[in-house]
C-alpha cells in the first residue's frame, strides 16, 4: 500500500470518528409555577432543542412522579428534598454518566447549581446555562414593587417577619432562598437552604467549592427588564449592599466573592463564568437570541 493511500485512509477514519462523536445529553429543571412538560413550556423547549441537535437526549426534571405533585414541588417541597431525589435519580440514568449539560429556568436554575455542588462524585454536569435563576436569592414579591405600591411593602414585610421562622422554612420553597439584606446575620443562622450553598455559615463547604469548580462553563443569563427576581442582579450574583435594600451591586463587591466564598473567583479567573444579558421580562427571550448566544453551549 502506497504512502498516500495510507495517510488518505486514515484522513476518513478519523473523519468518521470526529463526526461520530456522540453529543451530550441535555438536563431540564423548570422554575416555580411550571412543570417538566407542559407543552406551551418546557414540553416546548425540549421539543426545540431536540430539532435543533440531531439525536440529542433531552431528560425535564419531574419531582414526585406526575406533574401535579411537580407542580406543588416548586412551592412545597424542600429544595434538599429535591437535591437528593434528583441527584439520585440522575446518577441512576445511563445515558447522562458520560457526561450531559443542564438548563435551569428560574428557581431551576438555582437548584441546579446547588445540584452540582451537593451531589457526591460529584455529577458530570459539563455546561450548566441559568435563565434568571436567583443565585444571590431574593427580597421582594414577584411582579410587585414595593417602591411603589403600599400593599406590596406590607406583604413584604409579613414575609420578612416569618421568613426565617422553622415552619416557613420547612414548607414554603421560596422561603429557602429569601435573602433579607436588612439582617444578614439572621439570614445566614436560619436560612435552610440558600445560605449553605452560598458558603454564608460556618458548615465545611470544601467539597461543594470542588464540584462546582468541575463545570466547563456557569453560564448566568440576567433579564434587564424583570420583575419576578428582585433584585435582577441576583441572576448574576449580585445583591443589595447588607444593611440596605436600595443599592445594589455587583458580584464582585459582594462578601460571596470577596471572601471567596464559594470558588466564584477562581472560576472568574479560568474563563468558567460566563455572564449574558438580555432584553425583556423574566424568561422572554427571542428564538433568534437563544440560538446565536445558548445553542453553541449545549452542542
Amino acid at each position: 500500500m502506497s504512502k498516500i493511500l495510507k495517510i488518505s485512509l486514515i484522513f476518513v477514519v478519523f473523519s468518521q470518528i470526529k463526526c461520530e462523536s456522540p453529543v451530550l445529553p441535555i438536563v431540564l429543571w423548570h422554575g416555580m409555577g411550571d412543570t417538566c412538560c407542559f407543552p406551551f413550556s418546557l414540553g416546548h423547549f425540549k421539543k426545540t432543542l431536540e430539532a435543533e441537535i440531531p439525536n440529542v437526549y433531552v431528560r425535564s426534571i419531574e419531582i414526585g412522579g406526575n406533574i401535579f405533585k411537580d407542580f406543588e414541588s416548586g412551592y412545597f417541597i424542600h429544595p434538599m428534598h429535591q437535591l437528593d431525589q434528583v441527584c439520585e435519580s440522575l446518577t441512576k440514568d445511563p445515558k447522562l454518566k458520560n457526561g450531559f449539560h443542564a438548563v435551569g429556568f428560574s428557581q431551576g436554575g438555582l437548584f441546579l447549581r446547588t445540584l452540582q455542588q451537593n451531589c457526591p462524585g460529584p455529577l458530570p454536569m459539563r455546561n450548566l446555562i441559568s435563565f434568571g435563576g436567583p443565585q444571590q436569592g431574593v427580597f421582594g414579591l414577584p411582579a410587585c414593587p414595593s417602591l411603589t405600591s403600599k400593599t406590596c411593602e406590607y406583604l413584604r414585610e409579613s414575609l420578612n417577619f416569618a421568613a426565617y421562622t422553622s415552619y416557613m422554612q420547612d414548607y414554603l420553597v421560596q422561603a429557602t432562598y429569601w435573602h433579607d439584606p436588612l439582617h444578614e446575620e439572621k439570614y445566614r443562622n436560619f436560612s435552610s437552604f440558600l445560605a449553605y450553598f452560598n458558603g454564608e455559615t460556618s458548615v465545611t463547604f470544601t467539597e461543594a467549592i470542588y464540584n462546582l469548580q468541575q463545570l466547563q462553563k456557569l453560564v448566568l443569563v440576567k433579564f434587564l427588564n424583570d420583575t419576578i427576581v428582585v433584585p435582577r442582579e441576583s441572576e448574576w450574583f449580585g445583591f443589595y449592599r447588607p444593611g440596605q435594600d436600595k443599592e445594589v451591586v455587583g458580584m464582585e463587591e459582594t462578601r460571596v466573592f470577596k471572601e471567596d466564598l464559594m470558588g466564584l473567583k477562581k472560576m472568574k479567573e479560568n474563563g468558567q463564568l460566563v455572564m449574558l444579558a438580555t432584553e425583556g421580562d423574566h424568561l422572554q427571550f427571542t428564538k433568534e437570541w437563544f440560538m446565536e448566544n445558548i445553542l453553541p453551549y449545549l452542542k
